[in-house]
Formats: structure tokens, sequence, C-alpha cells
């Protein structure tokens, strides 16, 4: 594993005649309540790109503060991105790896021109007519899927901060919806709300609950 994520794969794909390669990552996958969010990167054919974006990574690895500035800057940086959302209660009805699908096919959708390859940390997308290289640790890896995670990441933590106000008590500013203790106590205080994931076996234990008293 590099100390960084590296051009190692964009390269080789650029040289085999792909320029328009697609870092796909998500955010929001293991929480108990919002959307999960999904982000496509695609990194100008340039090597030079690599410095520039020095300090990109895992979004995971970063501070937050970190995050929010490099949120700012790369869309002048990249050759496009765009960004999907599935809902709660597309999550609910389809399962959570199914609606993570969904949320990278709307951000692929949000390019402003399809792309030529898919890099995807972990992900399989169903057989089609792009070609996919997906690998563990992608976003530590891999600097396109690492620019993908920062905006699925900063994209979805903005939603769930301004759903504070909606629906006070919870702290989604907080947690983001992550089944912190602190979330799961506030879920047995208020009960779900709309943006609760009630098919995530917590949820199922608080309606129960609900149910029996």
């Amino acid at each position: 594993m590099t100390e960084h994520p590296t051009l190692n794969l964009e390269r080789e794909l650029w040289a085999r005649g792909f320029r328009r390669l697609a870092g796909v990552d998500e955010a929001g996958r293991g929480a108990l309540a919002g959307p999960v969010a999904a982000a496509v990167a695609i990194l100008p054919p340039d090597p030079q790109i690599e410095e520039t974006l020095r300090g990109v990574r895992d979004s995971k690895q970063m501070t937050p503060s970190q995050r929010e500035s490099w949120a700012e800057r790369l869309p002048a940086l990249l050759l496009d991105f765009g960004v999907g959302f599935a809902s709660p209660e597309e999550i609910d009805a389809l399962g959570i790896l199914p609606a993570t699908r969904l949320a990278v096919r709307r951000a692929l959708a949000a390019l402003s021109a399809p792309p030529d390859h898919l890099l995807l940390d972990y992900l399989k997308l169903p057989a089609g007519d792009l070609p996919q290289h997906s690998l563990p640790k992608g976003d530590r890896r891999v600097l396109s899927i690492a620019a993908a995670s920062v905006l699925a990441k900063t994209r979805r933590d903005a939603l769930m901060r301004a759903y504070e106000a909606q629906y006070p008590g919870y702290g989604f500013a907080r947690h983001k919806g992550y089944g912190t203790a602190a979330h799961r106590a506030a879920l047995q205080t208020l009960g779900p709300t709309p943006l609760h994931r009630r098919s995530f076996a917590p949820l199922r234990f608080v309606e129960s609950n609900e149910i029996g008293q």
C-alpha cells in the first residue's frame, strides 16, 4: 500500500488509449439514516495532476477541514465529475448494494459526457458496455477514486447537516446518520424519522420494541 494514492493505474490506462477514466466511490453505505451518495471523478489525462492533487486521499483519512478544502477546489481541477444519491426509501426497497449502484448510475448520468472506463473501490457494476476495474482499498491506491471519495463524503455530509434543522434531537450534523451511541439513544427516545433506513437491523429492533410497548 502506498503512502498516498497514485496515478499508476491511470497512467497505464491512458497509455492504452482510455482518456475519460471515471474514479467512483460512495459514502454513507453503512449509516442508519440518510441517503447513500456516490461520486464520479475524471482526472485530466495529464501526469502533472498527481502533484496538483497531492493531499487528496481516501476521505476517511482526511480531517473535515481537509475534505472541505479539497471539495471546493476539485471541481475546477477535474476534467469532469458527477454526484448521485439513492434515498432511504430506495435503500429499503432495493437493498443497500442495489441502491448504491443506483446512486453510481445517477452520478455517471450527471457527467457532461460518458466515461470510457470505470475505476471502482470494491464495488462492481453489472456487466455493460464499459470496462471496469474494481479494487480493494481503491480509494487509498488510485487518485481518481480518492477524489471521488472526497466529493461523495462532503456532498453527503452537507446534506446531513441540513437535515439537523428539519429533524432536531438526532445529532445528524455530528454523526451524519451513522450508528453512534448518541444516535441510537435518540432513536430509542424519539423513534425513527423518514430519513431512517427501516430495513437496517437497529431500526427493526427499535420498531419491534415500539410495537411491544
